[in-house]
C-alpha cells in the first residue's frame, strides 16, 4: 500500500492530508499558526512555529492508523510561495520572522527600482515578474539590511534563504538538504525562467549572495529522506514539491496549453498553462514556471490577487458581522443586488493586473439604504470582479475566451459566489471533487517521482467534476452594469 502525506502549508495554517495511490483523501488535519503585524503593511510568520505545526499535523494524521507500520509512506509538499525565511545554517535558527508575501515593507525599494525602465525590462525579461514587494527578493534584502549582523553573516556564507518549503525540507532532513523546486524559485524575482537557475544580475540587483540560495530541482524529484522527528522508525522519502498555485494547476489536470484554473484561498491565483515556451506576459500579468515534470518545464501566465478569502475572514473575525464566512451566502442572497455598494479589498495593496502596492482598501456607495446583507454581498462580489479582471486579460493573450475555468479552494463551497463568477466571466466554472487541489498536485508529482504513474494520461481519470456553473446569459446586462460599477470604484483609488 502506498500512502502519501501531503503537506499544504498555507498563509493561515498547515494542513496534512493522507492520500492513497488512487488520490483518495483518507484523513486530514489542520493546525493554524499566528499572524504577526508589527507595523502597518508588515505581515510576518514564525517559521519555527510553522515547522512544529507541520510535525504536529503529521503526528495527528498517522497516530493510531492500522496501516502506519505496514504501508509504504512518503511525503510531498505544497506551500504559500513568496514568503521568505532567512536562517543561520550553523545554529539552524531564523534571523527574524519570515516576511510574508502580503508584506509591503519592500514597496519603497521596488518603487525606486521601477523608476529605471531598463531595470524593469531586465527583471521582467529574466524572471518573468514585475518588480513588486509581493515577491521574495525585496523582503530578503530588507532582512539582510536591517537585522543586526545579518549582512556580515551573509557575506561570510553563514546564512541560507528559502521560501517555506525550502525551510521545511531543510528542517525535515536535519540540515542535509537545502533545495527548492522550479515553481517556488520562479516566484522569488531572483530566478531566471529561461536558464532555470539563479540569475547573477538579479542577485546583484538585490545584493543577495549566491551562497544563500538553495539548489533548484524539478517538481517531480526526490528531495531527501526524513523520520519526521522520529514519528517514523525508518526514514521516508520527500518527493514532489511545488508552490500552492502550481499544485492546483497540476491537481486540476491543466496539462495542455490554454487550460486554466482559479485557486480561491487567502488570496487568489489565476493561472493558465501556456506550454513549454516562457512567453512574455501581457501587461498586468507575469510569467512563471507552471510545473516541471518528466524532464520538461511548462510555463504559465499568472495573476495574483492579494485579498479574496482574507476579505471574508476579515469580515468574520475583525468586523464580526458573521460568525463564520460560510454564513455569508444566506445573507448575500437575501437581497437582489449589492445596493450600489462596492468593496475594494486592497488591504495589502492591489495585485494583478493593477500592481498598486500603496493603495488601501475602500468601500464605495454607502447610503442609509445599505444593509449588512448588501455589504456582505459586495464582499463576495469583489472576489468575482478581481478574478474577471485577470481572466479577461488572459483570454485576450491566449487568443480568445477560455473554454472553462477549473476552481478550487474553500470559497468554491459558496454557490452564490461560483454562479456569480460564471456569470461575470461568461464562462463555465468547473468545481472538482478534491477541495485541496494544491495538495493533490503535490501528490501527483510525488507519484511521478516515485514511478507510481508514468505520464499525465495515467492521472487524468482521477479528476472528478462535482459541479459545473453555467453562465446565465439572460443576466448579461445586469452583470455588465455590476462590473462597470466595480471598475469605477477601482478607478477612484488608482488614478
Amino acid at each position: 500500500m502506498n500512502r502519501i502525506i501531503a503537506i499544504d502549508q498555507s498563509t493561515s495554517s498547515t494542513k496534512a492530508l493522507l492520500f492513497d495511490e488512487q488520490c483518495k483523501v483518507l484523513a486530514r488535519t489542520n493546525v493554524d499558526h499566528k499572524q504577526y503585524y508589527p507595523q502597518t503593511g508588515w505581515v510576518e510568520h514564525d517559521a519555527e512555529e510553522i515547522y512544529q505545526n507541520m510535525i504536529e499535523a503529521i503526528r495527528q494524521l498517522v497516530s493510531g492508523r492500522a496501516d502506519f507500520r505496514s504501508a509504504d509512506y512518503s511525503l510531498c509538499l505544497t506551500n504559500q510561495r513568496e514568503t521568505a525565511v532567512v536562517w543561520n545554517k550553523t545554529t539552524g535558527k531564523p534571523i527574524a520572522n519570515a516576511v510574508v508575501w502580503q508584506d509591503t515593507r519592500g514597496a519603497e525599494l521596488c518603487q525606486q527600482l521601477r523608476a529605471d525602465s531598463k531595470t524593469v525590462e531586465m527583471v521582467m525579461a529574466k524572471s518573468g515578474l514585475l518588480i513588486d514587494p509581493n515577491f521574495s527578493a525585496s523582503g530578503v534584502k530588507w532582512l539582510l539590511d536591517n537585522v543586526p549582523g545579518a549582512r556580515e553573516q551573509a557575506t561570510h556564507g553563514e546564512l541560507l534563504m528559502g521560501t517555506i518549503e525550502t525551510w521545511l525540507i531543510w528542517k525535515l532532513t536535519g540540515g542535509k538538504v537545502h533545495a527548492t523546486d522550479t515553481t517556488n524559485a520562479s516566484r522569488t524575482m531572483l530566478f531566471n525562467i529561461h536558464t532555470l537557475d539563479w540569475d547573477d544580475d538579479l542577485l546583484r540587483l538585490f545584493d543577495i549572495p549566491r551562497s544563500m540560495m538553495p539548489q533548484v530541482l524539478p517538481c517531480d524529484a526526490v528531495y531527501g529522506e526524513t523520520t519526521c522527528e522520529g514519528l517514523f522508525i525508518e526514514p521516508i522519502q520527500i518527493a514532489g514539491v511545488l508552490g500552492d498555485s502550481h499544485g492546483a494547476l497540476v491537481g486540476q489536470m491543466c496539462f495542455e496549453p490554454g487550460s486554466g484554473k482559479v485557486t480561491y484561498g487567502t488570496g487568489s491565483s489565476v493561472m493558465v498553462n501556456i506550454g513549454e515556451e516562457p512567453k512574455a506576459a501581457p501587461e498586468g500579468l507575469v510569467t512563471s514556471v507552471g510545473f516541471t515534470a518528466f524532464g520538461k518545464t511548462y510555463y504559465g501566465y499568472e495573476g495574483n490577487i492579494y485579498s479574496t478569502g482574507a476579505t471574508l475572514k476579515w469580515i468574520a473575525d475583525q468586523l464580526q458581522l458573521v460568525g463564520h464566512p460560510r454564513e455569508m451566502e444566506a445573507l448575500a442572497t437575501s437581497v437582489s443586488d449589492n445596493g450600489g455598494v462596492y468593496i475594494v479589498p486592497a488591504f495589502s495593496g492591489l495585485g494583478a493586473p493593477w500592481w498598486q502596492s500603496n493603495v488601501k482598501g475602500a468601500v464605495f456607495g454607502l447610503t442609509f439604504a445599505a444593509t449588512k446583507a448588501h455589504f456582505l454581498r459586495a464582499a463576495l462580489e469583489s472576489i468575482a470582479y478581481q478574478i474577471k479582471d485577470l481572466v479577461d486579460v488572459m483570454a485576450r493573450a491566449t487568443g480568445g475566451s477560455l473554454k472553462e475555468i477549473a476552481a478550487d479552494g474553500g470559497p468554491t463551497k459558496n454557490k452564490f459566489l461560483m454562479q456569480f463568477q460564471a456569470d461575470q466571466l461568461e464562462t463555465p466554472v468547473v468545481c472538482t471533487e478534491v477541495d485541496d487541489a494544491s495538495a493533490l498536485g503535490a501528490v501527483i508529482m510525488n507519484g511521478f517521482a516515485r514511478g507510481l504513474w508514468k505520464g499525465f494520461d495515467d492521472v487524468r481519470p482521477l479528476r472528478k467534476v462535482t459541479e459545473v456553473y453555467q453562465p446565465h446569459v439572460q443576466c448579461s446586462t445586469f452583470n455588465v452594469q455590476c462590473y462597470e460599477g466595480w471598475r469605477k470604484a477601482v478607478g477612484q483609488l488608482i488614478k
